[in-house]
């Protein structure tokens, strides 16, 4: 499967993962916080600032009928009609540029999850250099469609999409010539818990679909992070938030900036010691060999004299004959007079 070029930045298995910071609606309708959580990310290391594109209007009816109103999802939202929390939610147009070049001088990659095809035709105009789907919007062929013809990476988070939803997408994007293509494993509840969270989908769908795959991970804390990356996920999407006391609709399940900085270097860290299938010492273990038990003399021997257990042990350090030969090296007479603390060897025979 081909590595993925975003922004500059390389995602492949062979990578360090590809660390997404969340922004949501975590700026709390302040630029002045979107572009502290734009540095905030960047001093915890994450490659990518990734918004959201919308209007409360491209996403729903300004309605309070039953079926409008959020119940169970999440306590932050319990109670408000979905109108009510995506005007909370939203980040303004205008806003964008600002975001994305602040995450540019950064060093990181900004884009957004657009939420209509009105939203990625505006995104186009301000050069977004990825598109990352929501679970929410999987569902829906116009949207990655459209995403995928603009040629550029498209990221699709996988929450509550069956194997024919999977097929569906990813035929979608193939099916424009883009094959710059990652699949997000995603369980869609805030937060998630990590029994629910099946990491084990993530080799099976990168083997499935022969594409990038990664987490998007709404878990408290940054243990299922680590364990996504040990399981090959080259991108992890983590909320991000300034404080989770400030509030805010996805508050209560973000990182803070120190959080993301431990979350970052732990996955690094995991991805690191994959390292490669080894057997034996190596380079770096090499000096600890000395450690080792070996044959070694421990009473004074005279030339002709049979080795026994008492004039000869297995102890450490280990400059002389590995312990396994013990039993080869008993019985036999020495070639010379050995002193004592003398590593044994054949030559001594």
């Amino acid at each position: 499967m081909q590595d993925i070029l975003l922004g500059g930045h390389r995602i492949g298995a062979s990578q360090p993962p590809f660390i997404i910071a969340e922004m949501s609606g975590n700026h709390g309708q302040s630029l002045e916080r979107a572009l502290a959580i734009v540095d905030a990310a960047a001093d915890a290391g994450c490659q990518g600032l990734k918004i959201q594109t919308s209007t409360p209007d491209m996403l729903t009816l300004d309605s309070r009928e039953p079926d409008f109103v959020v119940r169970g999802a999440n306590q932050d939202w319990e109670g408000q009609s979905l109108y009510e929390l995506y005007t909370t939610n939203f980040t303004p147009f205008e806003w964008h540029a600002a975001i994305f070049e602040r995450a540019r001088e950064r060093g990181m990659v900004g884009f957004s999850s657009p939420f209509g095809i009105e939203a990625i035709e505006f995104l186009e105009s301000v050069g977004c250099p990825a598109y990352k789907i929501a679970s929410f919007e999987n569902n829906w062929p116009d949207l990655i469609r459209r995403a995928a013809q603009t040629g550029k990476p498209v990221i699709i988070s996988t929450g509550m999409a069956d194997l024919a939803d999977l097929e569906r997408m990813v035929n979608i994007v193939r099916g424009e010539g883009n094959e710059q293509l990652v699949l997000l494993k995603c369980t869609s509840t805030y937060p998630a818990e990590p029994h629910n969270t099946n990491l084990r989908t993530i080799p099976h769908l990168r083997e499935l679909f022969d594409c990038q795959v990664g987490l998007s991970d709404h878990t408290m804390g940054t243990g299922v992070s680590v364990a996504a990356t040990v399981l090959g996920a080259s991108v992890i999407e983590k909320h991000l938030t300034l404080s989770r006391a400030d509030g805010g609709p996805d508050g209560s399940f973000s990182m803070e900036p120190a959080e993301m900085a431990h979350l970052v270097h732990e996955c690094r860290q995991a991805q690191q010691a994959l390292g490669a299938v080894y057997y034996g010492p190596t380079a770096a273990e090499r000096k600890s060999l000395a450690f080792r038990r070996s044959i070694y003399v421990v009473q004074d021997v005279a030339i002709g004299e049979v080795l026994t257990l008492e004039n000869v042990r297995v102890i450490r350090p280990g400059y002389g004959l590995p312990p396994h030969l013990l039993p080869q090296v008993l019985g036999r007479p020495a070639r010379r007079a050995l002193r004592r603390g003398m590593a044994l060897t054949w030559e001594m025979l």
